[in-house]
Formats: structure tokens, C-alpha cells, sequence
């Protein structure tokens, strides 16, 4: 049975890669201060209260590439077209999308690009848009910064999540609303296999 597929989707340096990192439970993604660190697509495998779930790490998105501004991407200027293509398609394969913003900068213009982005990547399916998408606030590592966190719903992406990554905290809260989230799983296809139910009868035989 194939599992669900999460990407983790934003601009350069909100520290996609350090919670990718916590959530598959080693250090696969490089975690580095400048932003464009991550360029291609990262894959993992995590869990959560048994369930398993497959992890995609993208780089950032940086939304100034077509502008005269220079890019968020400092590690990366040169490949700004190439991450972004791999993040879209990042988008249209995953079951949820984790939408992460940084709580230490506030809501930036770049923030409200990619939101936009993830809104015309939905599609409609009975009322719902897919593939959902959860507002992940990071680097709320004080109370100060989790109490500022309401800001983010200017997105109009929902509910904001205040995780650290970088400490865990939050991250258990955001893994339930994730699961919540999953797809319902198919049912396991057998074919055309046939179950027999033999019984064997013993009559009691006396030896004497």
C-alpha cells in the first residue's frame, strides 16, 4: 500500500530542511544559515502513532526571480527556475502540503506569494481543495513569538501551526493534524483469490 506523501513547500530560509530533519528522525537534509541551501528534492520516510508516511523536502521558493530584486536564494541565484519547477512539482504529487512561514520575520511578501501559489496549485474535489494545506509557523521558540503567531492568518491559509524545529516543540500537535489529514486508505485488493475452509472430523476410536 503506498504511502501518503507530505511536502514541505516555502520561501528560502524558514528551515524547511531542519524540520524535514525532525521528522524522519535523522539528518539527511544540510541545514546551513544561507538561504538556497536545499536545491533539489529530498525524500524520507517518517512516522507518527504508527503510521507511515513518505517526507519531501524542496527548496525554497523564491518569488523574485522574475523581478529586477535580487533573489531570497543567496545559496542558490543560479538555479532559482529549476527549484521552483521541482517544488511545484513536489506540490502535485503530495496528499498534504506543509506550508512553512518564519514567526522570528513575520509575514513577508514572499509569504503571500508562495500562499498564492499553493492556492492555484488546489484543485476542488467535492467541496474540498487538494492537497490540503497546513500553515506551519517556525522557529516559534519562545511563548513570545507562539503568541504572535495569529498574524499569519492574513495568508488565508487556515489555522497557524507554532512549531520549533529546531526544539520539537509544537511538532507533535502539527504530526495529529497531519494525520487527520491523510487520505483514507484503500482497501486491500485480493484479486480473484479463493479462501477454502476444510474441516477434518476425528470419530473416537477404541483401542480395547
Amino acid at each position: 500500500m503506498a504511502k501518503p506523501v507530505v511536502a514541505l513547500v516555502g520561501r528560502p530560509n524558514v528551515g524547511k530542511s531542519t524540520l524535514f530533519n525532525r521528522l524522519c528522525g535523522e539528518r539527511l537534509a544540510i541545514v546551513d544559515d544561507t538561504p538556497g541551501t536545499t536545491r533539489d528534492r529530498l525524500f524520507a520516510v517518517g512516522e507518527w502513532s504508527g503510521v507511515q508516511f513518505d517526507i519531501v523536502d524542496t527548496g525554497g521558493i523564491d518569488p523574485t526571480s522574475a523581478s529586477s530584486k535580487s533573489p531570497l536564494s543567496i545559496g542558490s541565484a543560479d538555479f532559482i527556475t529549476e527549484i521552483k519547477s521541482q517544488a511545484l512539482l513536489a506540490i502535485t504529487e503530495a496528499d498534504v502540503v506543509l506550508f512553512l512561514v518564519d514567526a522570528i520575520s513575520g509575514i513577508t511578501p514572499a509569504d503571500f506569494e508562495v500562499a498564492q501559489i499553493l492556492r492555484q496549485s488546489q484543485t476542488i474535489v467535492d467541496g474540498v481543495a487538494h492537497p490540503p494545506v497546513l500553515l506551519v509557523v517556525n522557529k516559534a521558540d519562545s511563548a513570545r513569538q507562539r503568541d504572535l503567531v495569529n498574524e499569519f492568518y492574513e495568508l488565508g491559509l487556515g489555522e497557524p501551526w507554532a512549531v520549533s524545529a529546531v526544539h520539537g516543540t509544537g511538532t507533535g500537535d502539527l504530526l495529529d493534524e497531519l494525520l487527520s489529514n491523510f487520505p483514507e486508505p484503500e482497501p486491500e485488493d485480493y484479486g480473484n483469490s479463493l479462501t477454502v475452509k476444510i474441516t477434518v472430523k476425528i470419530k473416537n476410536v477404541n483401542f480395547n
